[in-house]
């Protein structure tokens, strides 16, 4: 744990870095700039992204990268041998040379994932997702700028922050009426908005399945509005976590085993696996259908309940 034992960064590194996210926030669309956005079916998106950074466990320095591309509507998936194969995937080890900082996350990740989406783009520019869905926070941030803005703004795509957490600003809280208008997310697709004592909706809540009482938060993180983010997040649920997140939140933890020759079988991708309705409208009431069965513990073994080779950085993204 040096770079966190060290004390953290200097304060000019935190001014540098707050004028950077300043600079940068400037730069962010909050509206949809595509047509597929508006369209109620979002025909004509075709390539959905999602990225993530796990922590090798009890090491701070050393993490994976991963940038998975999954075809929509269908999140197609084909299977051959046991084996699953998606549109794009790359992941990589990487050494974390910034400290983590609360607020300040997108200073220690960004740069590998910009660097995932930009091989992408040079190597298989027809492969390039529309859209990147974000672990972690976009305007719903101390700043208004979280690694979801961070990243949209660097790579010019349409990016969504989905968090597993609400992070507390602007006098949101986990207290006892947040508690519960979660409990009156009945289904799938129910939401509610966040919003701040500056009078501005940070983000939405969002049951994002029929079998899971937690909510994910949603929030703008570059050019998408808030209302086609949450329904893209909903349509592209199989489990709690969005589709192109777990994948690669699976891609890291697996790539972390191999390249360290970690013990364990392999985390797997069960062909099994319910896909989603295609996109069910806010007050349908219809449930992803399936079986809970082996798919649960699935679930509970992919983001949420990560556990094995790697850790998540846990805090204010």
């Amino acid at each position: 744990m040096a770079l966190e034992a060290a004390g953290g960064p200097p304060e000019e590194t935190l001014s540098l870095w707050k004028r950077e996210q300043a600079r940068l926030k400037a730069h962010v669309v909050d509206r949809d700039t595509e047509a597929w956005q508006r369209d109620p079916a979002f025909s004509g998106l075709q390539r959905v992204g999602g990225v993530d950074v796990s922590f090798v466990k009890g090491d701070s320095v050393r993490a994976c990268a991963s940038l998975v591309v999954l075809s929509f509507p269908e999140l197609e998936v084909t299977w051959e041998d046991a084996e699953l194969e998606v549109v794009y995937e790359e992941s990589r080890m990487v050494s974390l040379t910034a400290p983590y900082v609360s607020g300040f996350l997108a200073f220690r990740e960004v740069p590998f994932l910009l660097e995932l989406v930009q091989q992408l783009r040079e190597k298989e520019p027809g492969l390039m997702p529309q859209v990147l869905l974000v672990d972690g926070n976009g305007v719903l941030h101390h700043r208004g700028f979280g690694v979801a803005c961070h990243l949209g703004v660097l790579t010019d795509l349409p990016c969504v922050g989905v968090a597993k957490k609400l992070l507390q600003v602007d006098g949101l809280e986990n207290n006892a009426l947040h508690k519960e208008k979660i409990r009156l997310l009945q289904t799938r697709g129910d939401s509610f908005p966040l919003l701040g004592d500056s009078g501005t909706v940070l983000g939405m809540a969002l049951r994002s399945h029929d079998r899971s009482t937690r909510p994910l938060y949603i929030s703008v993180g570059h050019r998408m509005s808030l209302e086609a983010a949450v329904r893209l997040t909903c349509c592209c649920c199989r489990f709690r976590i969005p589709e192109p997140v777990r994948q690669a939140d699976i891609s890291s933890r697996e790539h972390i085993r191999k390249s360290l020759g970690l013990p364990g079988p392999p985390t797997l991708r069960s062909p099994k696996a319910q896909r989603p309705v295609a996109c069910p409208k806010r007050d349908s009431g219809e449930s992803s259908g399936g079986a809970p069965s082996p798919q649960r513990q699935a679930d509970r073994t992919t983001p949420g309940g990560r556990r094995s080779t790697a850790q998540h950085q846990v805090g204010q993204r």
